[in-house]
């Protein structure tokens, strides 16, 4: 081979080295620049939280949120009861003594449905009630018999004294034989200034000398007040009148004989 056609191959087999040195030079240059900055577009591989990866491969068994009882609803408050209508009592129920001056006489409200100038003696509370009318009542502090001698029921005035006598019935002396069998009216007779005889009987609503006994029982079934409380019912009370005597604890058969201490 002369020396142009060498040199000819030479430079043809020259040519096409310088080429891949060119080619890989850039090629290298390229993959440089990539690796230093990296494409924008890709996202960075993050790793999973702890938990993540635990539950991707441990099962975890969470407990259900604990929560307070709830309140126990409060009971209902029971019904009031509902009062159940009476039908009206011909005389109202006794009422206690109301304090000290209780015994005092006063007006007083009283729904007895009684004829005005009815007596009405509440042997259990110790008064006597005066009607006025429907609604009202002169109420007097009374002593009345002690135990054993209290009776109830209905009675009417028969007569009325100033001053009256006193003869002790036969039993009273019996009882007491130390008595006066007579004592004529004054100051210091046991039935006081005045006196009401009821019915047939001989009790009677009668005057004191000793005061300190309203309010007590301590009579043989008489019923009696002060002198000045007897003085004031003794104008009042017209002879006839009604007069109802209540039962201290339940009724009893009738009267007894009459006795006046």
């Amino acid at each position: 081979m002369g020396k142009r056609a060498k040199r000819g191959k030479a430079e043809t087999i020259a040519l096409p080295m310088a080429a891949r040195v060119a080619i890989g030079a850039v090629a290298l240059a390229a993959l440089g620049y990539g690796l230093l900055s990296g494409p924008e577009n890709v996202q960075p591989i993050r790793k999973p939280a702890a938990h993540q990866a635990l539950a991707s491969s441990t099962p975890v068994y969470v407990a259900a949120p604990a929560h307070a009882p709830a309140p126990a609803p409060a009971p209902a408050p029971a019904p009031a009861p509902v009062p159940v209508p009476t039908p009206a009592a011909l005389v109202e129920p006794p009422k206690a003594a109301d304090g000290p001056g209780a015994l005092v006489r006063q007006v007083v409200d009283y729904a007895s449905h009684q004829t005005p100038g009815t007596v009405i003696v509440d042997t259990k509370n110790t008064f006597l009630y005066f009607v006025l009318n429907d609604t009202q009542a002169l109420r007097y502090g009374i002593g009345v018999g002690r135990e054993g001698f209290t009776w109830s029921g209905e009675q009417t005035v028969a007569r009325k004294t100033e001053w009256p006598d006193w003869r002790p019935p036969a039993e009273m002396l019996v009882r007491q034989p130390y008595l006066p069998r007579f004592m004529a009216g004054g100051p210091g007779n046991p039935l006081g200034a005045r006196a009401m005889y009821l019915g047939e009987t001989e009790f009677r609503i009668h005057g004191t000398n000793k005061p300190d006994t309203i309010g007590k029982r301590v009579s043989s079934g008489c019923i009696r007040l002060t002198n000045d409380d007897v003085v004031d019912l003794y104008e009042r009370v017209k002879v006839g009148a009604k007069v109802i005597v209540l039962p201290a604890v339940a009724p009893s058969p009738g009267p007894k004989v009459a006795e006046v201490q």
